[in-house]
C-alpha cells in the first residue's frame, strides 16, 4: 500500500501552512497551505484587485505569481498600479515590452539594461546604426501587439553560470557581462514574457495586457555603463501611465515643457550661448543673460548681508596636498581638474569650503565670535561626463551661492533652522513649491560613526521641530558629512535640485579649527556647508522655464521698452527714456520708421513686461501708455506715476 506508506511511513511529509494576513489587519487573515500571493489576496477579500499588480510580502515587493509557503505568520501588502511603487513596476514592465518590440523588428540587436525612471523608462541597445525618432511609430505598434496578446510575466530562478551559458547562447553579451558582476553563488532571476526573456530582479506586472497607456518620446546616445571609452549605444525613452487620462495630462506638460526650453528661449532671449570652439559644458553669457545674473547676484549679497553672513572670497587654485588634507583627492579627484605650475601640483576648485575654512583659522576665535557666516559667490569647476552635459542645467563652470557656517555644537540646531527659513524665503519670492530629502552615508566617506551619527541627527531634528515632511535618501550624503536636499517643484510640477544643506564635523577636525570656550580651553566648532539657489546657471536654466522666459520686472533683463508710432513723437519719447533710465529703470527704445504692431509684437516675443507707446496724444498730454506683455492695456499715465508703479513692483519683487 504505497500511498499508505507515503501518508504514514517514512515517505510522510507535513503539508506547511501559514497564518496570513493584510497588513495592519494581524488576526484577521486566513490559515493556508502553499498559494499564490494573489489567490490569497482573493481569499482576503481584497477589493479593487483588477488594480494591484505586484504585493509585498512581509514588506518585500514580489511579483502576485509568487508562492507563500512559509510556517508562520505571513503579512502581505497589495500595490495598486496608480501608487508610487505600482507605476515604477508598470513602467519597468514596459521597458521589457519595449526591448521584446526592438528585437522582433531589428534583426541582430543586442539589449543591455532597461531601467523605470521618473514618469517612464528607458532602453539601451546596440545596433549597427543608432535608431532614429521615426523608427519609434513601429516600435510602438509592435509594443501595441505584445500588449493586446496579453503575454504573462514568468520569473525563473538558475545559477549564476547556467545564466551566464544561457544568454551567452543567445548572444546576449552585455547581459553575460552584467552576470559576471555578480556574487560568484548569487541565485539569477530572469524574466520571459512571450519569445523575449531579460535578465532581471523584478517584480513586474501579472502580464502585457496591464499596461494601458504609454507613448515613446525620444531617443538618444549613451555609453554602456556610463563610460565614455566603452560603446555608444542607442537609448529609447518611454512613459507610462496607470490610465490614459494621466498620461494624456503628462504629454500636454510635455508639450508645454518644449515651449519653455531654456536653450531654445536662451537663443530666443539673446541670454546666452554655448560654443564647441570653446569647450563642452561652458556657458558665454550674452548683455541681456549678463544683466540677469548681475541682478540675481545683487539680490542675494543683500539678503545674505542682512542675516549676518559675511563676503568673503578664495582662489580658483589651490595646492594639491590641500586636497588632500581635506579628503577630495581621494574622495572626489575623479570630479576635479589639476594643473602644474613650477613644479608644484594645484587642484582648480570644485567647491569652495577650503578657503573658508583657511579664514576662520587665520586667527583664534572665541565661542563669543560664532557663529561666523562666510558667503562667496564662488566659481567652481567639475568635470562632468560630455554626455550628461545640457545647456544650464548641467555645465562644467559655475557659480554657487555658497556658505560655510561654523558654530558652536549648541549653536548648530538653530542655524540649520535659520538656513531652512532662508531657503523658504527665497523659495517664496521665486514662486516654488519644494520637497525635502534627508541623505545619509555614502560608501565612500570620511569621518567617524560617532560624526555621521550626531550630523545626521541635528538635521533631522531640524526638520522635524520645523514640522517640514522629507524623505530619507539612503547613501547619497557629500563624503564629508550627511546632507539636506531640497527638491523645487515649478511651474510643469518638475523637481529640481537646487539648494542644499550639509552637516560637517570631520573637515573641522582635518584642518584643526578651533574655538575657545567659556572654560578657556580649545574646543572644535561644527560646520554647516549650504547653498540656497545653487549654481547660478542651472538656478537661471530652471527660472526660465519656470517663467517661460516671461521675468518677473524685477528680474528681467529689459523692464520696459519705448516704443513711438510716428517719428514726429520721438523728441517726447526720448525724454521718457532718459527718465526711466535716470529713475534706474532697464529701458530701451524703439524709435524706428515701423508699424506699431511688429514693434508690439517684436517686443512680446522677447517677453518685455512693459511697452510703453508713445502717440500724438501721449506727447501732447506728457504721459505714457503702458502695455503689458500679454496684451492687456494700462490707463494713460505720468511717466512719474509709470516709474512709481514700476519701482514698486520691484520693491515687492511680485
Amino acid at each position: 500500500m504505497p500511498a499508505l506508506d507515503a501518508l504514514f511511513g517514512l515517505g510522510f511529509q507535513a503539508v506547511k501552512k501559514s497564518t496570513i494576513h493584510l497588513k495592519n489587519k494581524a488576526g484577521k487573515g486566513i490559515e493556508s497551505g502553499p498559494v499564490s500571493a494573489l489567490e490569497a489576496l482573493r481569499r482576503l477579500k481584497v477589493k479593487g484587485l483588477d488594480k494591484v499588480v505586484a504585493v509585498k510580502v512581509n514588506g518585500e515587493l514580489r511579483d502576485l505569481s509568487v508562492h507563500l509557503d512559509g510556517d508562520g505568520e505571513i503579512e502581505l501588502e497589495p500595490v495598486a498600479i496608480d501608487s508610487e511603487e505600482g507605476l515604477k513596476i508598470l513602467r519597468h514592465s514596459t521597458s521589457h515590452v519595449m526591448a521584446e518590440a526592438v528585437k522582433k523588428l531589428f534583426t541582430g540587436v543586442k539589449v543591455t539594461i532597461g531601467p523605470a525612471i521618473e514618469n517612464g523608462f528607458y532602453y539601451d541597445f546596440d545596433y549597427e546604426r543608432p535608431f532614429r525618432e521615426d523608427d519609434l511609430p513601429r516600435i510602438e505598434e509592435e509594443m501595441k501587439r505584445i500588449i493586446k496578446a496579453d503575454l504573462p510575466f514568468v520569473r525563473k530562478e538558475m545559477p549564476r553560470e547556467e545564466a551566464i551559458e544561457f544568454f551567452k547562447a543567445m548572444g546576449e553579451d552585455y547581459k553575460v557581462e552584467l552576470i559576471k558582476d555578480l556574487n560568484p553563488e548569487e541565485t539569477v532571476s530572469i524574466y520571459s514574457q512571450g519569445d523575449f526573456t531579460d535578465l532581471c530582479r523584478g517584480p513586474h506586472i501579472p502580464s502585457t495586457g496591464k499596461i494601458k497607456a504609454f507613448r515613446l518620446t525620444k531617443v538618444a546616445g549613451a555609453y554602456w555603463r556610463g563610460d565614455e571609452r566603452r560603446a555608444m549605444l542607442s537609448r529609447i525613452y518611454g512613459v507610462a501611465f496607470a490610465d490614459q487620462k494621466a498620461l494624456k495630462e503628462y504629454l500636454r506638460k510635455l508639450e508645454e515643457a518644449k515651449k519653455r526650453d531654456h536653450v531654445k528661449l536662451g537663443r530666443q532671449l539673446e541670454l546666452f550661448s554655448t560654443h564647441e570652439e570653446i569647450g563642452a559644458g561652458m556657458v558665454v553669457w550674452h548683455p541681456m543673460g549678463g544683466i540677469l545674473r548681475h541682478v540675481l547676484e545683487e539680490f542675494e549679497i543683500a539678503e545674505h548681508l542682512k542675516r549676518g553672513y559675511e563676503l568673503v572670497k578664495g582662489p580658483q587654485i589651490l595646492k594639491t596636498e590641500l586636497w588632500k588634507k581635506s579628503g577630495h583627492f581621494e574622495n572626489y579627484r575623479e570630479n576635479m581638474y589639476f594643473t602644474e605650475i613650477d613644479g608644484q601640483s594645484y587642484g582648480i576648485k570644485p567647491m569652495n569650503c577650503l578657503a573658508h575654512m583657511l579664514i576662520y583659522g587665520s586667527k583664534i576665535r572665541s565661542y563669543r565670535d560664532l557663529p561666523k557666516r562666510y558667503f562667496e559667490l564662488g566659481l567652481v569647476h567639475r568635470h562632468e561626463r560630455s554626455g550628461v552635459l545640457h545647456g544650464l542645467l548641467r555645465v562644467r563652470e559655475f557659480t554657487q551661492d555658497d556658505a560655510h557656517i561654523l558654530c558652536t555644537p549648541e549653536q548648530l540646531d538653530q542655524e540649520i533652522k535659520g538656513v531652512l527659513d532662508f531657503v523658504k524665503d527665497m523659495m517664496g519670492i521665486f514662486d516654488f513649491d519644494y520637497d525635502l530629502e534627508i541623505s545619509t552615508r555614502p560608501e565612500k566617506s570620511i569621518g567617524t560613526d560617532e560624526d555621521w551619527e550626531r550630523g545626521t541627527g541635528a538635521l533631522i531634528k531640524a526638520v522635524e521641530d520645523n514640522n517640514l515632511p522629507y524623505q530619507v535618501n539612503e547613501g547619497e550624503g557629500a563624503f564629508y558629512g550627511p546632507k539636506i536636499d531640497v527638491k523645487l517643484r515649478d511651474a510643469l510640477d518638475r523637481q529640481w535640485q537646487c539648494a542644499t544643506i550639509q552637516c560637517d564635523f570631520t573637515l573641522p577636525e582635518r584642518f584643526d579649527l578651533f574655538y575657545i570656550g567659556k572654560d578657556g580651553q580649545k574646543h572644535r566648532p561644527a560646520m554647516i556647508h549650504r547653498v540656497i539657489l545653487g549654481a547660478l546657471e542651472r538656478f537661471i536654466g530652471v527660472l526660465i522655464e519656470h517663467y517661460g522666459g516671461a521675468f518677473p520686472t524685477w528680474l528681467s533683463p529689459v523692464q520696459a521698452i519705448i516704443l513711438t508710432v510716428a517719428d514726429r513723437n520721438i523728441p517726447f519719447a526720448k525724454k521718457v527714456f532718459s527718465k526711466l533710465r535716470e529713475a534706474g529703470i532697464r529701458a530701451e527704445k524703439d524709435f524706428r520708421n515701423e508699424k506699431l504692431g511688429l514693434k508690439v509684437r517684436e517686443a512680446q516675443v522677447r517677453k518685455i513686461p512693459y511697452m510703453l507707446i508713445v502717440g500724438d496724444r501721449e506727447s501732447d498730454k506728457k504721459g505714457v501708455t503702458p502695455r503689458l506683455r500679454d496684451g492687456r492695456n494700462l490707463p494713460f499715465m505720468e511717466c512719474d506715476q509709470f516709474i512709481a508703479l514700476v519701482t514698486e513692483e520691484c520693491k515687492q519683487r511680485r
